[in-house]
């Protein structure tokens, strides 16, 4: 089916970022192998990305940005990381674009517009989220980091694990409990930076996949925030957690379709090439079963989720669609390149091969950004059940 989503500037988009990968991220010297091996990307990737255009696209002009409010541009840069099978690397670009930015753009001050805008754009400046806590899962309210006024100052304690970027981070986007007798009502955001004393990074996670990635742990004793970091009002945080996880989870399922289109992409080409009983593999009845029905499942994935993006960019996607889009193109992500890794036998468990990569880092996308059993419940919801 002949897709409509992207125009002429969007493919324009897409090949100057596909060479960007081919020279900055792949390469000849293996640089993303060496990437996943020690499981952090270097920050000067961000700067390169920056310098290309591919940062902040929506960031204002007078701040540095390209001013383009436009979401297909985000999932050019989710579609060519899978395709290209970088996709942790895409995973840190995501975040920062995708995630964090909306926070920065939607709920900063003009000085602090003008402080961090910039950076942001030109990946001087790596940001990260940061909610989850040990042993609180999807339940924000039971937050336990607090952050107390004293005087101008917030007096932040406690931790947050799993966090995307937290190792490359210079903007931390920190839900807090500034009321802890509140639930949600009692959450707020502060924006916590590199070097501010008694802010550490804990190690480095070590992940089934995802591994150029950073994952890391964040500590807080006694960091002492300016008042001037606090992002938007204080007691707003939850608020501003939900209104900006459409997009988040849109981008998510973006992700998880691409990926799943190119493990089939793979395959295809593998059992075209490998010979069994004197034929191709793919001569197999079961293998063209198994990959027509691959094929079709990820058509309508993608049609589902080009409608939301379209949605998204008029302001029209709803917390149900996003969560719908999360959980179902994930669930696809995971099923199609688990039968796409089975046609390539023995060697698809060979982490020389791509689809044994995609295979590992696609079981994490039905866990974070919301569970997709929550997501299950969101949609379940918007059913009057």
């Amino acid at each position: 089916m002949r897709r409509t989503l992207f125009e002429d500037v969007h493919e324009d988009f897409r090949a100057s970022f596909r060479t960007f990968l081919e020279r900055e991220v792949i390469g000849e010297d293996g640089r993303y192998g060496e990437w996943e091996r020690e499981g952090l990307m270097p920050r000067e990737v961000f700067a390169l990305a920056g310098r290309g255009g591919f940062l902040g696209m929506a960031v204002p002009e007078r701040y540095g940005g390209a001013g383009a409010e436009d979401f297909r541009l985000n999932l050019v840069i989710g579609e060519e990381t899978q395709r290209a099978g970088v996709g942790s690397f895409g995973l840190g670009i995501t975040l920062h674009n995708d995630i964090s930015l909306p926070y920065f753009l939607t709920y900063c001050t003009e000085e602090q517009r003008e402080r961090w805008l910039g950076g942001i754009a030109t990946g001087e400046l790596i940001t990260a989220i940061a909610m989850t806590e040990p042993g609180i899962g999807s339940d924000l309210a039971s937050m336990s980091t607090r952050a107390r006024r004293d005087g101008d100052h917030y007096v932040v304690d406690g931790s947050k694990t799993f966090i995307t970027n937290g190792i490359n981070a210079d903007l931390i986007i920190t839900a807090v409990k500034t009321d802890p007798s509140q639930r949600h009502r009692g959450i707020s955001l502060l924006i916590v930076e590199r070097g501010m004393e008694g802010f550490a990074r804990g190690r480095n996670l070590e992940k089934i996949g995802q591994h150029a990635q950073d994952t890391a742990e964040l500590s807080f004793s006694d960091v002492h925030v300016p008042v001037e970091n606090l992002l938007g009002e204080e007691g707003e945080g939850f608020r501003y957690l939900v209104s900006n996880l459409p997009q988040e989870r849109l981008s998510i399922a973006a992700s998880a379709v691409a990926a799943a289109e190119a493990a089939l992409g793979w395959t295809l080409q593998y059992v075209r090439e490998r010979q069994a009983f004197g034929q191709s593999i793919g001569s197999f009845q079961s293998s063209r079963f198994t990959l027509a029905e691959a094929h079709g499942e990820v058509q309508i994935a993608r049609a589902f989720v080009d409608r939301c993006t379209q949605a998204l960019d008029a302001g029209e996607l709803t917390p149900e669609d996003a969560a719908t889009a999360k959980w179902w193109c994930t669930d696809l992500q995971g099923s199609v390149i688990d039968r796409c890794l089975q046609l390539f036998g023995g060697y698809g468990y060979m982490l020389e091969y791509p689809i044994a990569r995609a295979f590992a880092d696609a079981r994490v996308t039905r866990i974070y950004g919301g569970a997709n059993e929550i997501m299950k419940e969101i949609v379940g919801r918007s059913l009057g059940l």
